[in-house]
């Protein structure tokens, strides 16, 4: 079996609160995400598929870092942030969020959090925004503190994700909304839990407030699971790409706007509130977009695993975009991608060319999210209650 000090980069790549409890579970691979190690390796890729879609798994996933804002001006301040309207957010609530710079292009895709009136936590995907909105907040004029706080999440995920979470909490749990967040404790542990995740399933994520007992809370969260078949994971590309979420770096960059992702929901141009890259969003909703995210059914035989590159994609000799996430789908028995395209190939049922790994290969534009496109399964009811989700 590996030991943890088998992996190491130095000391400026972080090891996370579980980094040795997943070791002991059968991590074998490890990739750097935010500056720390988050495990990608529990085996056969897809029988951690089939274990997230059929029961559950528990993924450590501390590299999601909390940007924490806090003082008399916080809701301003986050505001200023993002494009979504969050003037209606709740205490108690969570909302996916995208982060514009100047020009409209996208800095992080987060979940935000908010924990009190004057207290929010920005859940990232891989990109320092911690440096951003500091940055931000030196010339803002707002009273506002931004520190990352020592909080390290956990993705507990999956159709049974509901009755391990009441076997560890109790029935109080069950009631606990789609993009809702609890303050709770389990043993002494303090913690945040949240209906969110990664994985376009009925999931759970719970937040670890005080590194030192990570092991502890692995362990307890494993044995309280063990029953119902929990498995130690890695967040799948697989179901992450069937449900059409995005990877920072992959699938949206500081060069991708909201338009060309139709995450026009997530942008509010009419709102009174003034945001970092409005007047650019302005501008490119009246001007238009020239390149379309889409969906596309590669053919061919089966991927060994997913796309280390962007592949070129071409219609009548030109090259028209690029494949930005692929993988094969066993429940689809399909290859399928994200890909980015002029808008003149993004009509559904268009053929493509795509020059992957071993040569080009047609495709077909589909639509996405590849499978349970309006989310039942995250939003659900847990298990028994009846409660209407958010």
């Amino acid at each position: 079996m590996m030991q943890p000090h088998d992996f190491g980069f130095g000391t400026q790549i972080r090891k996370s609160p579980y980094f040795d409890a997943t070791v002991r579970w059968g991590a074998t691979g490890f990739s750097v995400y935010n500056h720390m190690y988050i495990p990608r390796d529990f085996g056969d890729p897809e029988q951690n598929f089939w274990n997230l879609v059929n029961c559950a798994i528990l993924c450590d996933v501390a590299v999601e870092r909390q940007v924490e804002i806090t003082g008399p001006d916080a809701a301003k301040f986050v505001q200023m942030l993002t494009p979504r309207d969050l003037s209606n957010m709740a205490v108690g609530q969570c909302k996916y969020v995208l982060i514009t710079n100047a020009e409209g292009g996208i800095l992080n895709d987060p979940i935000l959090l908010r924990l009190d009136e004057n207290h929010f936590w920005l859940s990232l995907a891989d990109s320092d925004i911690l440096l951003w909105a500091q940055g931000v907040a030196v010339h803002s004029g707002l009273d506002v503190s931004i520190c990352e706080p020592d909080v390290s999440p956990l993705q507990l995920q999956g159709p049974k994700s509901g009755e391990i979470m009441r076997a560890l909490f109790g029935d109080e749990i069950m009631d606990l909304r789609y993009y809702w967040l609890r303050e709770m404790e389990l043993d002494g542990i303090p913690l945040i839990v949240s209906r969110t995740g990664w994985s376009s399933e009925l999931g759970y994520e719970i937040y670890l407030r005080d590194g030192t007992k990570g092991d502890a809370l692995w362990e307890r969260i494993m044995a309280a699971g063990m029953p119902f078949g929990l498995k130690p994971g890695h967040t799948s590309s697989i179901r992450r790409i069937e449900g059409g979420m995005l990877s920072y770096h992959a699938d949206a960059d500081i060069h991708t706007n909201p338009f060309e992702l139709g995450l026009d929901r997530l942008v509010n141009l009419d709102m009174e509130a003034d945001f970092i890259g409005k007047f650019a969003l302005q501008r490119i909703r009246d001007n238009g977009i020239t390149r379309k995210q889409i969906g596309l059914v590669i053919d061919g035989p089966k991927l060994a695993g997913p796309n280390t590159t962007f592949w070129p994609i071409n219609h009548d000799g030109a090259c028209v975009g690029k494949v930005t996430s692929a993988i094969y789908s066993p429940r689809l028995g399909k290859n399928i991608a994200l890909a980015m395209v002029s808008v003149d190939c993004a009509e559904l049922g268009t053929q493509l060319e795509v020059v992957t790994h071993s040569g080009e290969t047609n495709a077909t534009v589909v639509e996405r999210p590849f499978f349970d496109p309006r989310k039942q399964l995250a939003a659900a009811a847990s298990p028994l209650t009846t409660q209407a989700t958010a």
